[in-house]
């Protein structure tokens, strides 16, 4: 989700207090969130933890993408 593994994140930013998760936007907060929801699902469908990781990627990427484009928008008053 992040391009990096928590402990990577921490080794980077020595400074930082919290994790990961304390610095990111909320359109990652958001894709987090449904990744969260997927990967349960997806385990209780039986899903090989290979294939879990390809599919939620892929959904990710999707996914950022299309928020991204959203916050561009800019919103009638």
């Amino acid at each position: 989700m992040f391009g990096k593994t928590a402990k990577q994140w921490r080794e980077e930013n020595p400074d930082k207090n919290g994790n990961i998760r304390d610095y990111a936007t909320i359109n990652e907060l958001i894709c987090l969130s449904n990744m969260e929801s997927l990967n349960a699902v997806f385990i209780d469908q039986g899903l090989p933890q290979p294939e879990r990781l390809i599919r939620l990627n892929e959904i990710a990427i999707n996914q950022m993408r299309i928020l991204d484009q959203d916050s561009d928008r800019k919103l009638l008053k």
